[in-house]
């Protein structure tokens, strides 16, 4: 999965949960909006930071500036160990400060390696349990190859496109309320 699908599946999913969450708590009669609830509790930004963060960790360092170390953009941050101490930190700050914001980001790193399957490579789940070592893979034409296979794909192209319609959705429902500029200032969008 790449940018859209991770940021725009990760972003509906949230959502639709926490406007789910917010009806089950209050009264049918209110109206309360999907996409309030979900600001209620977190920054929206911090969120589609979090689904992108183990990419946006993980290929720079393995794909350019360690290649021939890693030749791996799956690399730390694809790991149940990151993951746990991202969700630790977050937990720490929550419990001693009510501050949620690691913990959004911990969230979003959570969906991305659901939606990257990661337990299907055990090694860099497990990392470094399994061993310390990452799985070596061909980079060679990777920008092509991933543009090719977003072309012909349906594992790739569909989540993509899913993705890229949740974003549009959520986009225009933020213009249409006119809260463009509390988004971008505060992650919310009451």
């Amino acid at each position: 999965m790449l940018i859209l699908g991770h940021a725009g599946i990760t972003l509906g999913a949230a959502t639709i949960l926490a406007g789910a969450v917010k009806n089950r708590h209050s009264t049918p009669a209110t109206g309360i909006s999907w996409l309030t609830s979900l600001s209620s509790y977190i920054d929206i930004r911090l969120l589609i930071i979090g689904s992108l963060l183990p990419d946006i960790i993980d290929k720079p360092v393995g794909q350019y500036f360690f290649r021939e170390t890693f030749s791996n953009g799956r690399i730390f941050s694809h790991t149940l160990l990151f993951l746990v101490l991202i969700g630790a930190a977050g937990f720490y700050l929550y419990r001693r400060h009510r501050q949620v914001w690691m913990l959004t980001l911990a969230a979003g790193a959570f969906t991305h390696l659901v939606f990257d399957r990661i337990w299907r490579t055990p090694a860099t789940l497990f990392w470094p349990l399994m061993g310390l070592t990452f799985e070596k893979v061909e980079l060679t034409d990777w920008a092509s190859n991933t543009f090719e296979a977003l072309l012909s794909d349906p594992a790739l192209y569909l989540p993509e496109a899913f993705g890229l319609a949740m974003l549009v959705w959520f986009g225009l429902a933020v213009a249409f309320r006119k809260k463009i500029g509390a988004l971008v200032k505060h992650g919310r969008v009451y």
